[in-house]
Parts: C-alpha cells; structure tokens; sequence
C-alpha cells in the first residue's frame, strides 16, 4: 500500500514502484473505474503491441494514416 497527496486541481503522483508493478509506461495510458466509492486505476496496453505482427509490410508507407486506414479496412472486410 502507497499513500499519497492529492493536490488542489486533484492531481497526484502515482509511485514508481507502483508504476513498475504493473509495467507502466511513460506517457502511457490508463482506465479510470469509479466502483462503488472506489477507484481503480488499471495500465492499458498500447495497440502496437496488441495488434504487433498481425499485418507484414515490405517498407515502411510514406503516408502512414493512409496506409493505417488500408490495413484496418482490409483487417474488417471491407478491403477493394
């Protein structure tokens, strides 16, 4: 257990040794749950590392939204 201040705008530092337990990143992301008076702070994974390795490319795209929407398009189905 950590203990910690909430400053005046509700900000507070979550401790490294709480960040490294749970393999968060910086600059990562997390999910807030408001439970029953509780509140849960849970890391999220980035989407690269979910989706690493589900699309093969033979260079790297000039226009990488284009070639983001492409993927996804073709990943769902709907691809040309």
């Amino acid at each position: 257990m950590v203990i910690v201040k909430v400053d005046k705008k509700g900000r507070f530092v979550l401790p490294k040794s709480a960040r490294k337990k749970v393999e968060l990143k910086r600059e990562g992301y997390v999910k807030v749950v408001v439970d029953d008076g509780r509140i849960i702070i849970e890391p999220l994974e980035p989407i690269s590392d979910k989706f690493f390795g589900t699309f093969k490319i033979d260079r790297w795209p000039e226009d990488l939204d284009k070639f983001a929407t492409e993927a996804v398009k073709k990943w769902w189905g709907k691809g040309t």
